[in-house]
């Protein structure tokens, strides 16, 4: 008798909504949370080619961790595509400046870089203090602190 894998449907996707306290938690660890979530990696139904994950919504974004010296060191760059157009800022002033961008960027850095990884990546939903506006999908708030 031969067996068949299960593979997840894009219609038959139950989605959940969580709500993630970014409070003192290390930006890479929460990034990897947040990202296995956003691609379903945390359920049982998990198919790589198919969008399973569900909604997050990270709060309290300007008081993420950033260990060791990473605030002064580490970089992001962008460039504006004209010459000379190289622009640098360090994570810690990002955090100040916009830490939704910070959180946006990490996190979508771990997903996969394709249509599919772009689709997952809208599903993210960032806050830099404790209010949102999705309290009508009655979203559950999730404790990673356990988990990282």
């Amino acid at each position: 008798m031969m067996r068949t894998t299960y593979m997840a449907k894009p219609n038959e996707v139950d989605r959940k909504w969580y709500v993630i306290d970014a409070t003192d938690i290390p930006l890479g660890r929460l990034s990897a949370v947040v990202a296995s979530i956003l691609r379903g990696k945390n359920k049982p139904t998990f198919t790589p080619h198919v969008d399973t994950g569900d909604f997050v919504v990270v709060i309290n974004a300007g008081q993420v961790k950033l260990t060791g010296n990473k605030a002064a060191d580490k970089i992001y760059y962008r460039h504006s595509m004209y010459p000379g157009g190289l622009k640098s800022i360090s994570a810690g002033e990002l955090r100040e400046k916009n830490a939704v961008r910070l959180i946006e960027n990490s996190v979508k850095g771990m997903l996969p870089k394709n249509t599919l990884g772009r689709k997952q990546g809208m599903k993210l939903h960032v806050y830099t203090g404790s209010e949102h506006t999705h309290a009508a999908q009655q979203p559950e708030v999730l404790d990673i602190t356990g988990l990282i």
